[in-house]
């Protein structure tokens, strides 16, 4: 619990807000990375409006493990020659689902039957009846 009092010095946020020219070209590098790298059923979600840690979320498949660490790879390197520096990366040592912070994008590269078990397209989609489900 904290407590703020007079003349108390404000914590700046970890992520500074980008112009969205900046994360337009963002979704723009992953998705084309994504696609470059064969990756399976990406779905791309808007959840700027549900929570403040991204403005975009992207979901995609990997045939196999190893075609699951090569997508990953190829779009951190893909981030890095375009300009968006070193991104966050959790899960790349088993390859079942690594997710990767590139700031105002996170993205989740699942193997099919881990994504079918998590379906993170049900929990973060908008709160509509025709909210997208994942059926591996």
């Amino acid at each position: 619990m904290t407590f703020e009092s007079e003349g108390a010095v404000k914590s700046t946020p970890l992520q500074s807000p980008v112009s969205a020219e900046l994360a337009g070209e963002l979704i723009d590098t992953v998705l084309a990375s994504l696609e470059d790298s064969k990756a399976e059923d990406i779905v791309t979600l808007d959840i700027a409006e549900k929570s403040s840690l991204a403005d975009h979320m992207v979901i995609a498949s990997g045939r196999s493990h190893r075609h699951v660490g090569a997508i990953a790879d190829h779009l951190l390197r893909d981030l890095k020659e375009a300009g968006h520096g070193t991104a966050a990366v959790e899960g790349q040592s088993t390859c079942d689902w690594v997710l990767i912070d590139a700031g105002d994008v996170i993205v989740h590269i699942f193997r099919p039957e881990v994504r079918g078990f998590y379906n993170l397209e049900k929990m973060w989609a908008p709160e509509t009846d025709t909210a997208p489900q994942y059926i591996g």
